[in-house]
């Protein structure tokens, strides 16, 4: 499980300084902070160097006292900050400002760029070895290496997966999940039809993680870099899909529309009302937890493609960074890559078996696989639709520099589709917003 949905509010943020027109592509993304070279070894003295680290993930403290516990040269001081930008992301962002942030924090991916392009964390290239690199998903190495750089060591991957109620599409006549988009509204289409209260799924118009996923398994690429200057196309072909799609599901009444976990949608799933949901890996240990009371009557597939064919998006997906002005970035990152790479450090975080995390690590997909009680999925092996949701991965997505901006204009339109609002207008005012405050911060921007 990531340490929160793409749901997290992100407010509106300012470059802490202006970047020049070279930095404007990830590839030049350099003005960040101090080197790792500076990073600190155990202390002379023979006392342990101590870290500070600020994350909010369920089982967090667990692997820091299982970390203290077992390394005597370095030890962490964990701050539990809370999820999101209005929260914890703008906590860091003041620290950062103030000189007083923590030596190491978590951060998604979406957000990661963003504090890169601020100079809010450091490069730690020097500091992860290509034997380390190789022990992560390749789609996850990509999000956290930037114009060739390491800022990041990922924690979890959240390929797409559907979850669906097996005894409602039974009922319905449905012998087996959708593979394809046009099957998942036929699917919709009959589901309905054996019951004019159940709908197939919901569309979360506070979630624009979610629209990205999809646009991403589509084949679009929202953000690139290159010579200096941005390219934005929130409103490309491929999104287009998607977004017809979606638009015709929400006005044949085929979908809900309602808020990511809210009580609407909980209840809905509860009563049947709702057969399906179109969430991530980490979905599967949140669905659980949910709705109890329906064990044994969910399954989870792989996400409907266009084609047939394996494809996935992210949503969701969690790293850890080293602050700009952290003097301890070895003992950090020594930190950093143990949580994310041993499998004592996934078991801390995952010994209660209510999560469905999948690491970004594959060798330590077994361990979390073993730590996962199966009973509310009548006992289907639902990790092996992650493993093969996680080769399917698309490479070549990137995040953009300014995601609050981005989400929190595509959000507010969202807002309104129960109004009359579509989703075409909210990719406009999405790119709108991006464009105008990636020119606010002085960067290059083309369309």
């Amino acid at each position: 499980m990531p340490t929160t949905p793409f749901s997290s509010r992100r407010r509106r943020t300012r470059a802490a300084a202006t970047l020049t027109a070279a930095a404007a592509s990830m590839a030049l993304l350099a003005a960040c902070g101090s080197s790792a070279d500076s990073a600190a070894a155990p202390a002379e003295d023979g006392k342990p160097v101590t870290i500070t680290f600020w994350g909010w993930a369920k089982g967090t403290q667990e692997v820091v006292d299982a970390f203290n516990a077992s390394h005597k040269d370095v030890q962490v001081k964990f701050e539990a900050i809370p999820s999101g930008n209005a929260g914890g992301y703008a906590k860091i962002s003041n620290a950062v400002k103030a000189g007083n942030a923590p030596d190491v924090f978590n951060t998604e991916y979406g957000q990661l760029p963003d504090f890169v392009s601020k100079g809010a964390v450091q490069d730690i290239t020097k500091l992860v070895s290509s034997e380390l690199k190789a022990k992560y998903l390749p789609q996850s190495v990509e999000l956290t290496t930037l114009g060739g750089a390491t800022y990041g060591l990922p924690l979890d991957a959240a390929p797409q997966a559907f979850f669906y109620r097996k005894d409602l599409f039974e009922k319905a006549g449905i012998t087996s999940p959708p593979k394809t988009w046009d099957e998942y509204r036929a699917d919709a289409e009959k589901l309905k039809k054996a019951d004019p209260n159940s709908r197939i799924g919901t569309f979360f118009p506070d979630d624009p993680g979610v629209f990205e996923a999809m646009s991403w398994q589509a084949g679009a690429r929202w953000f690139s870099g290159a010579d200096g200057s941005w390219k934005i196309d929130i409103k490309g072909a491929e999104t287009q899909r998607v977004a017809d799609y979606w638009q015709k599901m929400i006005s044949d009444d085929l979908v809900r529309v309602e808020p990511s976990f809210s009580q609407q949608w909980t209840a809905s799933l509860q009563k049947g009302g709702t057969a399906g949901y179109l969430g991530a890996a980490w979905g599967g240990g949140v669905l659980k937890s949910t709705v109890p009371d329906t064990s044994g009557k969910w399954a989870a597939a792989a996400v409907p493609t266009w084609d047939g064919q394996p494809a996935s998006g992210m949503l969701g997906g969690s790293t850890f960074a080293v602050s700009k002005d952290s003097k301890k970035a070895k003992a950090a990152v020594e930190y950093a890559s143990w949580a994310t790479t041993t499998p004592e450090g996934i078991q801390a975080r995952i010994a209660s078996g209510t999560s469905s995390m999948f690491p970004a690590s594959p060798a330590l997909v077994p361990v979390a696989k073993a730590a996962f009680k199966t009973d509310f999925y009548g006992g289907q092996d639902i990790y092996s639709v992650f493993v093969d949701a996680g080769k399917s991965i698309k490479q070549g997505w990137e995040w953009g520099p300014a995601m609050g901006a981005t989400n929190g204009a595509i959000k507010d339109s969202f807002g309104k589709l129960s109004q009359g609002g579509t989703i075409q207008t909210a990719l406009d005012a999405g790119q709108q917003a991006t464009v105008a405050e990636l020119k606010n911060r002085g960067l290059k921007v083309s369309e």
